[in-house]
């Protein structure tokens, strides 16, 4: 178990998986990306603007990585400063506004923790996001593509659904800050990765995410335009939802309920 958890996570982390962009790119049409926050400054870790699924106009924002090392030193390693998620917060609240659907690409391995950031209000950004996006008149879906670590990939996940590719992991903590922690050896990650019920199995048994994605095509056009024609399907349903908000709080209410009365 704990050598299939800790799997998941090598796999979730190749800098070969396609990054939020190529998501983008590939799904969506007339992207135009926007910038900054309008206070500090922009954060290339977060990418969003404006595009079509199919015929829709929605708002998209995702986690960019970057594939190389050029490009992840540029993305900071998809580790977003509080401006990017004043950014993505200034981009659902003009979706809002306009009525589009909102869509979010999460991967990274947390919110980045340097002093800078703290000085910025970090903590404060991620707590505003989590607060407006629960209270947001607009579908939103939110799809785990690689790594969600912590307060980090939930400010972009308070959403309708949240869904996560196969190989993806979702958890409070990384493995090797857990074992730091735990045990003071971050090479116990293996045993912590099993503890951490990461795997994307693992979070749909607990009800935190609705659905996951096969990787069997990843990165081959077959596998975006699956993704794209489920995502289309869903916005529909969603759309259709006359008290999105209630749902959304009875949605985050309930997540570990059914486990903990199995227990």
């Amino acid at each position: 178990m704990s050598e299939t958890a800790y799997a998941r996570v090598k796999l979730a982390r190749d800098s070969s998986r396609p990054t939020g962009h190529d998501y983008i790119n590939q799904i969506f049409r007339g992207f135009v990306e926007f910038h900054g926050d309008r206070r500090y400054a922009d954060d290339p870790a977060i990418v969003g603007g404006i595009a079509r699924l199919n015929d829709r106009p929605v708002t998209v924002i995702a986690i960019e990585k970057g594939h190389n090392a050029k490009e992840r030193n540029y993305r900071n390693f998809g580790a977003p400063q509080p401006e990017g998620y004043r950014k993505a917060l200034r981009l659902m609240k003009q979706a809002e506004k306009f009525g589009r659907p909102i869509i979010c690409f999460v991967d990274t391995s947390g919110a980045y923790c340097g002093v800078e950031a703290e000085e910025r209000g970090q903590g404060q950004a991620i707590a505003e996001n989590l607060l407006e996006m629960s209270t947001l008149c607009v579908p939103i879906i939110s799809v785990l593509i690689g790594e969600g670590g912590s307060g980090g990939a939930l400010a972009l996940a308070v959403a309708d659904r949240v869904w996560m590719l196969q190989n993806a992991v979702y958890s409070v903590i990384s493995p090797e800050g857990c074992a730091s922690i735990l045990w003071k050896d971050s090479a116990k990650a293996e045993t912590a990765a099993a503890s951490l019920k990461l795997t994307a199995e693992d979070a749909k048994s607990l009800g935190v995410i609705e659905r996951i994605l096969s990787e069997n095509d990843i990165g081959r056009k077959e596998f975006y335009d699956r993704i794209r024609a489920l995502l289309a399907e869903e916005i529909k349903a969603l759309s259709g939802d006359v008290d999105l908000t209630q749902n959304r709080y009875d949605r985050f209410r309930s997540l570990g309920v059914s486990a903990v009365l199995k227990e």
